[in-house]
């Protein structure tokens, strides 16, 4: 048994969610989504609008492995079209600074020259005191993937801590080398 596969998904109020054919349209105030599940192995149960669950028809170990990552897909996407996901960077280091520049991030990270970024359509970001950056959308693996790119421009480096990090995110730090 699936631990997080057996756990019920409550829908808010603003989201609606309709099953046509394999495909569950989930439609909120910040966006629709459609995720593709296998109704073969799977029974998906709606309840007044209120409630999913989803439960596999007969209980195997390939099914067992698909359970728990179904339910967090359904759940991630209800919850992306209702409250969305953030993500925060800090640049860290001397001259390091973020400006947006239209559909454009521009990012001065100690190169000879500024790197650019073409933000995409559906992710949000917003630059406060021109080192921090919030990056914001529906889709919980797209707001990862832009905040994993832009850090690879500049990636923290363990000595003096210099790069682009997430908020919170700890750096090993190594000790410089002695005399």
């Amino acid at each position: 048994m699936s631990k997080i596969g057996k756990i019920n998904i409550s829908i808010p109020e603003k989201v609606k969610v309709a099953l046509t054919g394999n495909n569950v349209n989930i439609e909120g105030p910040l966006g629709k989504k459609s995720l593709n599940i296998d109704l073969k192995t799977f029974d998906l149960n709606i309840n007044d609008g209120k409630e999913i669950s989803i439960k596999p028809k007969k209980i195997n170990q390939d099914t067992k492995r698909l359970w728990g990552m179904n339910r967090s897909l359904l759940n991630n996407a209800i919850i992306g079209t209702s409250k969305g996901y953030e993500k925060t960077l800090e640049l860290v280091g001397v001259g390091y600074r973020a400006a947006l520049k239209g559909k454009q991030l521009n990012l001065q990270l100690g190169f000879s020259h500024d790197v650019n970024y073409d933000i995409p359509d559906n992710i949000k970001i917003t630059v406060e005191k021109q080192t921090i950056l919030k990056i914001s959308g529906a889709d919980k693996q797209e707001v990862g993937t832009v905040a994993s790119k832009i850090k690879s421009f500049r990636p923290p480096e363990p000595y003096k801590g210099k790069g682009i990090k997430e908020k919170g995110q700890y750096i090993l730090r190594k000790e410089g080398k002695k005399k």
